[in-house]
C-alpha cells in the first residue's frame, strides 16, 4: 500500500464522553439515489451520506440521464433533489460507467439497467474488479438480461437489458442484500411476481423503501417479492445515521476505560443492529432506544459505555448477515474479552473490499492475540489488558472497515500505531478520526 496515505494513530488523551451523530446510512443513501433516478418526477432527499461510494452512485445515474441537485449541508450531509428518468428510461451513456470501489453501485446498477434496451459497460477500481459479480448476473440472465462476457465472474462487464423481462422465483445460495435488491429492481418491470428467497436474513432497506416509490412489495423474514410492471414515482427520503459507522464509536467506548457515549438519530433497523446484540452477549454496557422513524426505517439512540467484564461468546452463522460489516471491529472487541469468541460461517468476509478474514487473523496475531480459522469459522482467544507492541504498522489493504478498526488499536491502546492507506475511510466515514477525537473531554 502507498506510504504517503499512512496515518499515525495516537492513543486518545482521555475517555470518550458525550453525544454525537454519525453520517447518513450508506446503504439507504445508495438506494435513495438509484431509486429516485428510476422514478417519475423529482424526489427530495435529506441526510444523504457524502462519501466516495455514494458519489459513485450519483455519477452513475447522472451519466444515465438523471438530474441530481444535491448540496452540502452544514452537518456534512447532502440534501436536495433527484429528477428521475421515469417511463422514458435511462439514456445511453457516452462511455463506461465507473463505479470506483463501490460494490453496491455496481451490483444494484445491474438491476436498474435490466429492463432497458441500452448497452452499458460497468467498470470498477482494482479492488472492485476482484469482487464476485456472477451472483448478480446469474439470476438477471434468467430474467432475460444479457451480459458480456456471459460467464464473467468479475468486472468489467457489459450489460444489455431486455424490455420483456420475465418474473422469476429465485432461491439465492447466499444472504445478500445487494443480490436481492438487483433482482427486485429488475422485477419492478417484469410482468408478474418476482420472488427471492434467502437462506438467512439480509438487510431489508429495499423492501422498506420501494413502497414509498409506489411499488407493491412483500417483505418477509427471508423472502421478498415485488409485483410488476410498476411505475415508480418520486417521494421524500430522510436518511438516518449509519449503524455501521456508529459501531466503531460504540466499540471504542466499550474498550476505552471510563468511556460513555450516546449516538443519536442512527438507524435501528433490526437487520443492521446485530453488532449490538453481539456486544450485549459479550457483557458490554450497550442499549438502544427508538425515538422515531423515517418512512418505515426506525431510528433512535445507541448508548455504549466501558465495561471491564467483557467475555467471549459464539455468533451463529444465521446471524452473520446482520453484522457482516462489523465483524472486523467486533473481532477487536473479542481480543479485549476474556475467553473464546467464535464467529460461525464468515466466508463472505473473503469477498469484501479485501479478504477481511485473512486480515483479521494476521493483524490480531501481530497484537499477540491467538486468532485462527477452521473452515469458514473464525476463532479469537481474548486477552484482557493486552499491550500493543510499539512501532506497529497495520495494513488497511485499502479497505475502509479495516482502516477504522485498526485505528481503534491506536486510539484505545497504549502506544501509537500506523495505519496504511487511511484515506480509504472516505468511502463511508470521511470525518471518522475527527469525530473520535472530538468525543474526548
Amino acid at each position: 500500500m502507498s506510504s504517503e496515505n499512512s496515518q499515525v494513530i495516537r492513543p486518545l488523551a482521555g475517555p470518550l464522553d458525550g453525544t454525537i451523530t454519525v453520517p447518513g446510512d450508506k446503504s439507504i443513501s445508495h438506494r435513495a439515489i438509484l431509486f429516485s433516478a428510476m422514478a417519475e418526477g423529482t424526489s427530495r432527499l435529506l441526510g444523504v451520506l457524502d462519501s466516495a461510494d455514494v458519489r459513485a452512485s450519483i455519477e452513475a445515474v447522472q451519466a444515465l440521464g438523471a438530474k441530481v441537485s444535491l448540496e452540502k449541508q452544514p452537518d456534512g450531509s447532502l440534501a436536495g433533489g433527484v429528477e428521475g428518468w421515469g417511463a422514458d428510461g435511462p439514456r445511453q451513456p457516452d462511455g463506461p460507467i465507473y463505479c470506483a470501489n463501490s460494490g453496491t453501485t455496481a451490483r444494484l446498477l445491474m438491476g436498474v439497467l435490466a429492463p432497458w434496451d441500452i448497452e452499458v459497460r460497468i467498470e470498477g477500481d482494482e479492488s472492485l474488479s476482484k469482487r464476485p459479480m456472477r451472483r448478480i448476473t446469474a439470476p438477471l440472465m434468467k430474467m432475460g438480461v444479457n451480459f458480456e462476457p456471459a460467464g464473467a465472474e468479475t468486472l468489467p462487464i457489459t450489460e444489455r437489458g431486455c424490455r420483456d423481462l420475465k418474473a422469476i422465483k429465485y432461491n439465492s445460495p447466499m444472504a445478500s442484500a445487494q443480490l436481492k435488491t438487483a433482482v427486485l429492481l429488475a422485477g419492478v418491470y417484469a410482468d408478474g411476481v418476482t420472488e427471492i428467497n434467502e437462506p438467512s436474513v439480509s438487510r431489508n432497506h429495499t423492501e422498506l423503501m420501494l413502497p414509498e416509490y409506489g411499488v407493491e412489495t412483500t417483505a418477509g423474514e427471508r423472502t421478498a417479492r415485488v409485483v410488476g410492471p410498476a411505475q415508480m414515482h418520486s417521494c421524500e427520503v430522510q436518511v438516518p445515521g449509519d449503524p455501521s459507522s456508529a459501531a466503531y464509536l460504540a466499540c471504542a467506548a466499550v474498550m476505552k476505560p471510563g468511556s460513555a457515549v450516546q449516538i443519536e438519530n442512527v438507524s435501528l433497523n433490526t437487520a443492521r443492529t446485530g453488532f449490538m446484540i453481539t456486544l450485549e452477549r459479550m457483557g458490554a454496557d450497550v442499549t438502544t432506544r427508538r425515538t422515531g422513524s423515517a418512512g418505515k426505517e426506525p431510528y433512535g439512540i445507541i448508548s455504549a459505555a466501558y465495561d471491564a467484564g467483557l467475555h467471549g461468546c459464539e455468533i451463529p452463522g444465521h446471524k452473520i448477515a446482520s453484522l457482516v460489516d462489523e465483524v472486523p471491529v467486533l473481532s477487536l472487541v473479542a481480543a479485549h474479552a476474556r475467553g473464546l469468541t467464535v464467529f460461525r460461517n464468515v466466508e463472505e468476509l473473503r469477498a469484501k473490499e479485501s479478504d477481511r478474514l485473512d486480515a483479521i487473523v494476521n493483524t490480531l496475531t501481530k497484537l499477540g492475540i491467538d486468532a485462527w480459522t477452521e473452515g469458514d469459522d473464525l476463532f479469537i482467544e481474548g486477552q484482557p489488558g493486552f499491550q500493543v507492541p510499539k512501532g506497529l504498522v497495520l495494513d488497511s489493504r485499502g479497505d475502509h472497515r479495516l482502516a477504522m478498526t485498526w485505528s481503534l488499536v491506536g486510539l484505545v491502546g497504549n502506544t501509537p500505531v500506523t495505519v496504511t492507506d487511511f484515506d480509504c475511510v472516505n468511502v463511508s466515514y470521511p470525518d471518522f478520526l475527527r469525530d473520535m477525537e472530538g468525543l474526548v473531554k
